[in-house]
């Protein structure tokens, strides 16, 4: 029987599951490893959204098969939220649908409006999954340099052009997942002037929205004049409320690829639990001094970050937005490479982070350090790393201590 299935040959090797086999290899001999790898956010999620998840649960009628694009009143709260937000107006039945996170939302609307051959232009480094969303339904992916926004601008010319056949679609992540970079609007008009120039689709992951540090809140591709023609935007209630494992995202734009998504939703799923729906309508109509305070912790956890790990002999510039950092690997490890880099971090310092590789090419010589522990935790890291920084880097290969240990 043949076991070589065509969608799984064309993924390429996860990176990140080094890091994680070494994580676990570790903790199961006991040790404590602080985890700045996933961004699997830590804060509990607001009592109020939990309160009304538990209200509506016991409601037996809210039990059963919920609404595949997300129930009105969730549609409503969402429209709402741009509006005082971004100042845009959607329409709720036809401009707005709700995902099982914006992950699932992204890959599901990848087989909706891609063929097997067809191109999109994708930022390098990025969230794999605009990559490999895309690469599951057979498209042919080409990498457009993203070291900065203005890089990635400039070389989305070029990629256009010596695209066979034309590209389909474009996508954009600012606030950056993992760069931490922001844009200004004047970026998005740029995008959506080339764009309808080449015909193109663009898909504008914003999941990072409400995590900014600065004054001037990131913008949304939608406020841009004529955006909604060929754009969709993705958002998670995830990192802004605090509720990763509630899996519950959205898109909003483009009335044709929302009714795509749509449609490709409704032969896959009946909606996230009702509940789960309802308590994130509370979190968008409710008090949003919740955010400012989430916010408060990813800022204060920023600059201990920053400031110990500088003490510690390693320079971290201070991301504008996100809950990451994007770190330079220390240059007496520049090269042997982010991998091994992250590898004799576990092992040497118990500090798990994200080889930029994973990212794709243009990530080398950089790590993602996540904000997922508390302020002891970072200062602990920094002494961890300062003992580390300190051995040099005549250590033996981490594959090579992981099987002594």
């Amino acid at each position: 029987m043949n076991t070589d299935f065509y969608r799984i040959k064309r993924l390429p090797p996860y990176i990140f599951e080094e890091v994680n086999r070494l994580k676990a290899q570790a903790r199961g001999r006991g040790e404590d490893i602080i985890d700045f790898g996933m961004g699997n956010p830590d804060m509990p999620t607001p009592d109020h959204i939990v309160e009304k998840l538990c209200e509506t649960a016991r409601d037996p009628r809210s039990n059963r098969y919920s609404a595949s694009r997300g129930i009105k009143g969730l549609r409503k709260a969402h429209v709402a939220y741009y509006k005082r937000r971004f100042g845009v107006t959607l329409d709720p039945d036809r401009e707005v649908i709700a995902a099982l996170g914006s992950k699932e939302g992204f890959a599901n609307l990848a087989q909706a409006i891609t063929a097997p051959g067809d191109v999109v232009l994708v930022p390098n480094p990025a969230y794999p999954i605009h990559a490999f969303g895309f690469i599951l339904a057979g498209a042919a992916i080409r990498h457009v340099p993203a070291t900065s926004p203005e890089q990635y601008l400039s070389a989305l010319g070029r990629a256009a052009r010596h695209s066979v056949p034309s590209p389909v679609a474009l996508v954009v992540n600012y606030p950056s997942n993992p760069t931490a970079q922001v844009v200004e609007l004047d970026f998005y008009k740029e995008i959506v002037k080339f764009a309808k120039k080449h015909e193109i689709w663009v898909l504008s992951d914003l999941a990072y929205a409400d995590i900014y540090f600065g004054d001037v809140p990131p913008p949304s591709i939608l406020e841009v004049d004529g955006a909604k023609d060929i754009a969709i935007e993705f958002q998670s209630l995830s990192k802004t409320y605090a509720m990763p494992g509630w899996r519950m995202g959205f898109a909003a734009g483009n009335e044709h690829l929302i009714g795509a998504l749509a449609r490709i939703k409704s032969y896959l799923d009946y909606g996230a639990y009702t509940p789960i729906q309802v308590a994130a309508a509370a979190a968008l109509n409710g008090p949003q001094s919740v955010v400012d305070e989430i916010r408060a912790v990813y800022k204060s956890r920023r600059d201990v970050l920053v400031k110990s790990m500088a003490q510690a002999g390693w320079d971290i510039p201070a991301p504008e937005a996100s809950m990451f950092a994007w770190a330079p690997v220390p240059e007496k490890f520049r090269e042997a490479g982010s991998m091994e880099f992250a590898k004799q971090m576990l092992l040497h310092a118990k500090v798990a982070v994200s080889p930029g590789i994973g990212f794709g090419e243009y990530g080398e010589g950089y790590v993602r350090v996540a904000l997922v522990e508390n302020e002891h935790r970072i200062r602990q890291a920094a002494r961890n790393v300062k003992k580390f920084l300190a051995m040099g880097t005549n250590h033996a290969p981490a594959d090579l201590v992981s099987v002594k240990a």
